[in-house]
């Protein structure tokens, strides 16, 4: 029995010119949502589209063809505030963190810092760790050591962290999962982009759909309604 997904592109890696060629994770939401094709949509939030660019173009063909039911959840998640990417940063840079190579750890340790210490910022708190930082910190304990001497220095704008730090801890967190030596990365980075995708729903209000327009009483009409650690949501 056909269903809706036999008729879409096919999900591959990079950009394509037309659905005729494939598509990307992100090119396949525009699609869906009557855009221009395009793998950076106005539907979707630039760093939330940005890690579903790189998990489509680093998990296997395997892995990809799971990602394919997660693309409609995908579209109408945009807005621009700042604990979004905040959001986005910390849970990616906390899923990779125990379990990429050594000579990525600090990085990811100091990108874990630099989103808690955004959020604090933003919300107007002392800065902490929470518990998803604090659990990931535990597993590369030299890594966070490092980073906690390194960011006492480092101090951080709102745009240099929107433009430049959170996109390179989603980028270096996937390339990290990715590459690690672990059973499954393709799992991980699934759990990755469905976490995200469901952080981003909570705060992110959708558009309401528009009303129906009212019909003459003769007609009839439908209508539709529409590995390893803790796992946080």
């Amino acid at each position: 029995m056909d269903t809706l997904y036999d008729h879409m592109p096919i999900l591959s890696r990079g950009r394509h010119r037309n659905p005729r060629k494939g598509a990307c994770f992100m090119e396949l939401a525009s699609y869906l949502a009557g855009e221009r094709w395009s793998d950076h949509p106005a539907c979707t939030h630039p760093l939330l589209a940005g890690l579903a660019r790189l998990v489509n173009d680093h998990t296997t063909d395997k892995g990809r063809s799971r990602l394919v039911p997660l693309v409609p959840s995908i579209i109408g998640l945009t807005g621009d505030d700042l604990r979004i990417d905040a959001r986005l940063a910390l849970r990616a840079s906390t899923t990779a963190l125990p379990i990429a190579a050594a000579e990525r750890q600090l990085a990811l340790a100091v990108s874990v810092l630099a989103a808690e210490e955004m959020l604090a910022r933003l919300d107007g708190r002392p800065a902490g760790l929470e518990e998803r930082s604090r659990w990931a910190f535990d597993q590369a304990p030299h890594a966070a050591d490092s980073a906690r001497r390194f960011s006492r220095a480092a101090k951080i704008t709102d745009k240099g962290f929107r433009r430049y730090a959170a996109p390179n801890a989603v980028q270096l967190s996937v390339v990290g999962i990715a590459q690690a030596c672990v059973p499954d990365p393709d799992a991980i980075l699934h759990e990755l982009l469905v976490g995200a995708i469901a952080e981003c729903a909570a705060m992110i209000p959708r558009a309401q759909p528009r009303p129906a327009t009212a019909t003459p009483a003769s007609s009839t009409s439908a209508s539709a309604s529409a590995p390893g650690g803790p796992t946080w949501m």
